[in-house]
């Protein structure tokens, strides 16, 4: 089985407020379905919710009324996305079925808790398709907090133990430096702890989750021998179901742990 999180960055525009790439997401979920692999699917908030939660601090949790009224807004804008993403995957065939982070799973001081897996299990053994994404999830220490697609990620791996994790971007894999600022970038195709300290993790759009460096990071933590976890480009016609089906493609794999 293979874990797959569709990145904020590819399946909307992060720096428009709640922009929809429709056309890019459609045909991913149709890479999806050709590959014939079975998943499980994540995917991130992007502009539906970065950007009210960096101007409220949402990620720091509560310390003022004013951030209440957009907590809700924010639930209400990526449950919207999701309802989108979902509407691709069975027009491609694919039967999926939301299952919104923040009704299944808490916080403690921004760890993520989830003590009844039961509802991803029973939709996975009858053959849908589970999808989770980046949400506001209350939290017992903080009041709330943001709950990334990564570290709903890291929290599937555990339950699932998938053969292989997919982290689908907007570019080729990591880099050395940002490929969008800098022309000279050369891209990583592994990635290290060594490397990960090396690498500049600044980011000029709206991320209020750690933007590349917790990628990273997150990708090192669920990797193993036995796991293959994997950084490619969603917006490159192909490329996810050429990776899905095993084929060789720029892409950047974690080695050795964190």
């Amino acid at each position: 089985m293979i874990l797959i999180k569709l990145g904020g960055s590819v399946i909307t525009d992060k720096s428009q407020y709640r922009t929809f790439n429709r056309d890019v997401v459609r045909r991913l979920c149709k890479e999806i379905k050709d590959s014939g692999k079975e998943v499980v699917i994540v995917h991130g908030a992007g502009s539906f919710g970065h950007v009210l939660a960096k101007e409220y601090s949402l990620q720091h949790g509560y310390h003022d009324p004013e951030q209440i009224p957009a907590v809700a807004r924010v639930q209400y804008d990526v449950r919207e996305l999701n309802h989108m993403v979902i509407r691709e995957l069975l027009d491609a065939g694919i039967p999926a079925i939301s299952i919104p982070t923040g009704s299944c799973f808490m916080m403690r001081d921004g760890k993520l808790i989830l003590d009844d897996p039961d509802v991803l299990f029973s939709a996975s053994e009858k053959g849908m398709v589970p999808v989770m994404f980046g949400d506001v999830v209350f939290d017992m220490s903080k009041g709330f907090g943001i709950c990334s697609g990564d570290q709903i990620i890291e929290v599937l791996c555990d339950l699932y133990d998938p053969d292989r994790v997919v982290f689908v971007s907007d570019v080729d894999g990591l880099f050395d430096k940002d490929p969008k600022t800098n022309p000279g970038a050369k891209l990583l195709p592994e990635v290290t702890s060594e490397i990960l300290k090396k690498v500049s993790s600044t980011s000029a759009v709206a991320d209020v989750t750690g933007g590349v460096r917790a990628k990273m990071e997150a990708m090192l933590r669920i990797t193993s021998s036995e796991r293959d976890c994997v950084l490619v480009n969603g917006a490159v016609p192909g490329r996810l179901c050429s990776l899905l089906k095993g084929e060789r493609v720029i892409s950047t794999r974690a080695k050795g742990g964190l």
